[in-house]
């Protein structure tokens, strides 16, 4: 399994990560525990989870993915095998959707909320530090899960305030070795640019990562991130690489696989419009024109971007994790590559 560099912050990460949302959810313990071991013995070193999982977010599951990871690190002995990476909830619209259970719901990115939300994450990993800590949102009116249209707030000006205090407790968590590295989820192009420039004049440390949805459905990244990640070493941790399971092609004519995830749950349906399908059907049809698995064509483009760390895996299955992991031998050629861009360029980010 190839390393890639981490940002600036001298950790390496498998190119390939382990995404830990659906336990707890989706996935018992023993599933859980199953994926956990079949990532590290293919080589993945980066587990990613966060204090929110899994989803969607509920009050009575709240937390059960960082305690089912702790559980395993601690029962396997393998904290020093392992690049562990979590996330504090941010306070924009999952926090409303989610009520007041954390911290009251008043869960902006202050100094107090961010230690209380890292001293738990600490407590359920079973660890004293965590290797990347991330912001899962930002704290502020911004687009994100699907939203269109940006609408600033009326006294927005004020939502830009909270970033020097978070950066600046980021940074003395990293001195007090609570954390390793720190990064940010979500982002925009605006967000990532006020980090960098923050940490410039303070003579701060940078966010070494940004986790935010990139696959053949959705290369928004690409737009203004990408060159900005790229030229500031900042890596790319992608989540949904395969659109929440649309780019297997499981979902095509209507299917409802047991289980799934777009069958289970109604708020993922950005990942379901006419155009999202239509562009799915054409890459799974490049892919068998090809002879090459759908979910293993769409990973392998992912992966070899310029400007990608890691590509975290959500299987529900060791059968489903056993076919991602194989990706990483798939290399694309020219043919596939140009047939991806025409579809793109017929069919540009349907579920960004």
């Amino acid at each position: 399994m190839k390393q890639n560099a981490l940002g600036s912050s001298g950790i390496k990460v498998s190119c390939l990560g382990l995404g830990t949302m659906t336990f707890g959810e989706q996935n018992s313990e023993e599933e859980a525990f199953a994926q956990m071991d079949c990532a590290l013995a293919a080589g993945v070193n980066l587990f990613d989870t966060a204090e929110m999982y899994p989803v969607p977010p509920k009050e009575n599951t709240f937390t059960i993915s960082e305690q089912i990871v702790g559980k395993w690190i601690k029962l396997r002995k393998c904290r020093e095998r392992i690049v562990l990476a979590t996330k504090v909830v941010g306070p924009t619209v999952e926090s409303r959707s989610m009520g007041s259970y954390i911290r009251d719901g008043l869960n902006h990115l202050t100094k107090k909320n961010i230690r209380a939300a890292l001293e738990g994450s600490l407590s359920r990993l079973k660890t004293e530090t965590i290797d990347l800590y991330q912001i899962h949102w930002p704290d502020r009116n911004v687009n994100i899960f699907g939203k269109r249209g940006f609408v600033p707030l009326e006294n927005s000006e004020t939502d830009n305030e909270g970033i020097p205090e978070t950066l600046e407790t980021l940074n003395k968590l990293k001195e007090e070795g609570k954390v390793q590295a720190f990064g940010v989820s979500n982002e925009t192009p605006w967000g990532v640019m006020r980090y960098l420039s923050l940490s410039e004049k303070n003579r701060w440390e940078k966010v070494s990562s940004i986790q935010n949805p990139y696959s053949l459905l959705n290369r928004t990244f690409e737009s203004g991130l990408a060159e900005i990640t790229y030229r500031e070493s900042v890596g790319l941790l992608a989540y949904s690489p395969l659109a929440f399971g649309m780019l297997t092609g499981k979902y095509l004519d209507g299917l409802k696989p047991a289980r799934a995830r777009l069958t289970l749950f109604s708020r993922f349906q950005r990942y379901q419009t006419k155009n999202a399908i239509k562009a799915t059907r054409d890459y799974v049809k490049l892919a068998w024109e090809h002879a090459l698995d759908p979910e293993q064509m769409a990973l392998a483009f992912v992966r070899t971007r310029p400007f990608m760390a890691s590509v975290l895996l959500g299987a529900t299955s060791v059968k489903q994790l056993d076919t991602n992991l194989a990706s990483v031998e798939l290399e694309l050629s020219a043919e596939v590559l140009e047939g991806i861009e025409e579809i793109h360029g017929r069919f540009p980010n349907p579920c960004p």
